[in-house]
């Protein structure tokens, strides 16, 4: 063997005795930083407010109404999204915009609802449970290139 040439890996290699590690829980397995607790309690009081604010929106302003509460719900969870950067920033705003939303639900004893239409109701339900679906479940954020010292970015 030459001076210029490295050795080969082989089987011989020493070993050590240290015991393999089990991978680190990733995704929703992993537990919450406790760092990010408050945030994402804060996210969800954000979704309550959100789902009320939607509901009483899009049942007085039927249309347009409908389509502004449905971009606020999207806008949130997927700036929940993007704020903490785990599939748990868009969850927690969409579980708190959906326990609003079925409390609203219920009415009151004398017959009164907060939604106006049914249609209203059944689209702003579906649309808003949609919206958190996608934002929890889309792929991972895309970092910016900017700073990564990579040519041609």
């Amino acid at each position: 063997m030459s001076s210029r040439q490295r050795p080969r890996a082989s089987s011989e290699s020493p070993r050590t005795n240290a015991p393999p590690r089990s991978p680190e829980p990733s995704g929703l397995a992993a537990p919450p930083r406790p760092a990010r607790i408050p945030l994402y309690v804060g996210l969800a009081v954000l979704g309550a407010a959100v789902g009320s604010a939607g509901a009483l929106v899009q049942a007085a302003l039927f249309p347009g109404g409908l389509l502004l509460a449905l971009a606020a719900s999207a806008g949130l969870f997927y700036g929940g999204r993007v704020l903490t950067g785990t599939q748990l920033g868009a969850l927690v705003p969409a579980v708190g915009w959906f326990i609003s939303v079925v409390l609203l639900l219920g009415g009151r004893p004398e017959g009164d609802f907060v939604f106006g239409q049914e249609i209203g109701l059944a689209l702003f339900m579906l649309g808003g449970m949609a919206a958190a679906v996608m934002c929890a479940t889309m792929s991972r954020l895309p970092y910016p290139a900017i700073g990564t010292g990579r040519p041609g970015m």
